[in-house]
């Protein structure tokens, strides 16, 4: 794994919540999910109703994209992560782990698991920096 890869990898796996935007071409919707993330196939994790607004959205558009950050007024601790990637039907047991093992407590629940595939990040990190950017793209 690349360093950037990297960095975006361990800010995002110190969080749990993420803010997802959908659009169905015509209106757009945003929503917070919980999530487990996969460094090995750069992929959220996440639980949805196929009724909700957002999963009616992704039946028409299955482009996403959405960003996870950090709360706080003090501008050199500002971090935050942009993505977009491709929304789809979970079908890895080793992916299924990953959520459950993140949120045990979902297992009563049996919801339905879904997979976010990134393809792009754009990290903000204060921390190194006033207004650093680290960048990452899929290679095709």
């Amino acid at each position: 794994m690349d360093m950037e890869l990297f960095k975006i990898a361990t800010f995002i796996n110190k969080h749990h919540v993420l803010s997802l935007a959908t659009t169905d071409y015509k209106t757009q919707s945003v929503c917070s999910l919980f999530y487990a993330f996969n460094r090995d196939t750069n992929s959220f994790i996440v639980a949805s109703n196929e009724g909700t607004v957002h999963m009616e959205h992704i039946k028409q558009n299955h482009k996403v994209s959405g960003n996870i950050y950090l709360e706080t007024k003090m501008v050199g601790k500002v971090q935050g992560v942009q993505f977009s990637g491709v929304f789809m039907e979970l079908e890895s047991s080793e992916l299924e782990y990953c959520y459950f093992k993140k949120f045990p407590y979902a297992l009563a629940l049996t919801p339905k698991l879904w997979q976010i595939k990134v393809d792009h990040f754009k990290m903000t990190d204060n921390t190194l920096g006033f207004g650093k950017k680290i960048i990452w793209e899929a290679t095709s």
